[in-house]
């Protein structure tokens, strides 16, 4: 069977174009957020726990109602979620 000629083009060959990124840009996480993020997490865990086992033994705890209490363990909780966005 005989071979098919190949076609002679007069366009150089495609090559992308370079992307200029700063050297200098970091993409990994930074050393803080993991330890931040979970201790967000276990601080708001310990402040819901430790005010319904124990809420009017604590000082802080004692001044704040039931609501405001769940609210500033949720809080906690909140910001470690935010900071787990923020993992890569």
């Amino acid at each position: 069977m005989p071979v098919s000629k190949k076609r002679k083009s007069n366009q150089p060959a495609y090559t992308p174009p370079t992307s200029a990124k700063p050297s200098s840009v970091k993409i990994g996480n930074p050393s803080w957020l993991a330890p931040l993020m979970v201790a967000m997490f276990i601080i708001g865990l310990l402040w819901i726990v430790a005010f319904y086992l124990n809420g009017n033994a604590i000082p802080v705890m004692k001044d704040l109602n039931n609501m405001e209490n769940v609210l500033v363990g949720f809080g906690f909780i909140g910001v470690g979620f935010f900071l787990s966005t923020r993992w890569r």
